[in-house]
This record gives structure tokens, C-alpha cells and sequence, in this order.
């Protein structure tokens, strides 16, 4: 019976060595296991998305010209720049909305000889123009060529500062209803108390992408008989808010 009681004692000693020698020098062993650290926030996400349909359009429009003498191709810019600007103020566009966004003089060069000479000059001025009336796209198209136009750059549909504002807003109180939620059922779930919000925080990717529109060339698109047909559609505002609890 000793005998047994003294092996029975071995084994025992014998495993500890061998455990403590496996747990030291032996391989790790994955576990997959979630927990919550007692005095670490318990954090959750939820997503606000609000379909709205844009209320601002903004379109590149310039005008580019090149001649050998540059003070009379300033001059002609110049002056279409302000027959163009006087077209847009007569499509009920107002001045606080037409921003001049590059103004640009380049010397042209003769590269066919060794010694590079200038042979004239590419003046280039280019506007936003920013229209809040949806009606008057197509009119401002269609006719800016006959003022000079010769570059029209993508339609940016957009929101204006008061509606983006409205509505990351309605995007946001979803998010954070849809996260109060998910955590409730999370802490019911696992039957852990919260306690009180201790932060808050909001990420909104971009949302709004611009509507492509060639260049329409010298030619008015009265004249060539195109009368473009653009549509805002829709745009998706989205936020996520992330929300961390104390966890009693």
C-alpha cells in the first residue's frame, strides 16, 4: 500500500515537471476566446445611412486661348471672361456663386531647333460655378460656348452646407439608436450591466461622386441642336458612431 500511495506521488511530481517544462519551452496553443477586461469600455458601432437628393450642382467652365502676342490674348480672355460672367448672371446665377478658380499664362516654345525660342502664349481662366436652381443645368450648358467657353469639366452634384448638415444629422441619430440597440442586446446576451456612455465617436466616408461631362468644344450646343439632359438622382450620406459603455 506504501509502495502505491509513493508511486501514485511520482506520477503526480512527474507531470507538474512535465507541464511546467511543456508550458516553458513547449509550443504555443491557439485559443479563440472574446473577452471583456473588467475596467475597459465596452464598445459597439452602429451605422446611420439617408438617402437625399442633391440640392447644389457645380460645374468647371473656362476658357483657354493662345497667341503670339500676349497682351492681346489677355485682352480677348478678359473680355470673354466678362461676357461669360455676364451670361451666367443672366441665368439668375448669383455673383457669390461663380468662383474664378485658376488663372494661368504659358509661353509656347519652338522645340524643332537647338536654341528653344517662345512663339506665343496660352492664356487659360477657369470658373465654378455653383447652381442651386436644377433648371438652369442644361440652359448653362448649352449656352456658355457662344461666350467663349471652350472647356466644361464634370458636374459635381452636391449638398449645400444647410441640407448636409440636416442631414448627418438624421444619419447620425440612427447610428447611435442602432448601436444603443446592439449594445443592450450584447450585454443581455451575455448578461453583463452597463453603465453609463463614456465616449463617442463619428467617422462619415465621402459619398458624393461627380457626373462626368466632356468638353464641349468652340461649337454652341444650340447650334449643334444638343440640348444635354443631366439628373442629380440620389446621394447616400452615411455616419458610424461608436459608442463605449462602463461595464459595472
Amino acid at each position: 500500500m506504501k509502495e502505491k500511495n509513493v508511486n501514485f506521488a511520482g506520477s503526480i511530481i512527474i507531470f507538474f515537471v512535465l507541464l511546467f517544462v511543456f508550458a516553458k519551452w513547449g509550443p504555443p496553443i491557439n485559443f479563440s476566446s472574446s473577452t471583456q477586461v473588467k475596467g475597459e469600455p465596452f464598445v459597439v458601432q452602429g451605422t446611420g445611412k439617408v438617402t437625399v437628393a442633391p440640392d447644389i450642382a457645380k460645374i468647371d467652365i473656362g476658357i483657354s486661348e493662345s497667341g503670339t502676342n500676349l497682351k492681346a490674348v489677355q485682352d480677348s480672355v478678359n473680355k470673354k471672361s466678362q461676357d461669360l460672367v455676364a451670361q451666367f448672371k443672366k441665368l439668375g446665377i448669383e455673383e457669390k456663386d461663380i468662383k474664378t478658380i485658376s488663372y494661368s499664362v504659358y509661353p509656347q516654345y519652338d522645340y524643332t531647333t537647338s536654341v528653344q525660342r517662345i512663339t506665343g502664349y496660352q492664356v487659360s481662366t477657369q470658373y465654378e460655378v455653383t447652381i442651386r436652381d436644377f433648371a438652369k443645368i442644361n440652359d448653362t450648358i448649352a449656352s456658355v460656348t457662344s461666350f467663349g467657353a471652350n472647356s466644361i469639366g464634370g458636374i459635381n452634384f452636391d449638398l449645400s452646407e444647410e441640407l448636409k448638415n440636416k442631414t448627418r444629422q438624421t444619419a447620425r441619430e440612427e447610428a447611435v439608436e442602432e448601436a444603443k440597440n446592439k449594445a443592450e442586446g450584447l450585454a443581455k446576451a451575455a448578461e453583463i450591466n452597463l453603465g453609463k456612455i463614456v465616449n463617442v465617436s463619428e467617422s462619415t466616408p465621402p459619398s458624393m461622386r461627380p457626373f462626368p461631362l466632356s468638353a464641349m468644344g468652340n461649337e454652341s450646343a444650340e447650334k449643334s441642336g444638343i440640348q444635354p439632359d443631366v439628373q442629380p438622382g440620389t446621394t447616400e450620406m452615411e455616419v458610424t458612431i461608436s459608442l463605449s459603455y462602463e461595464v459595472r
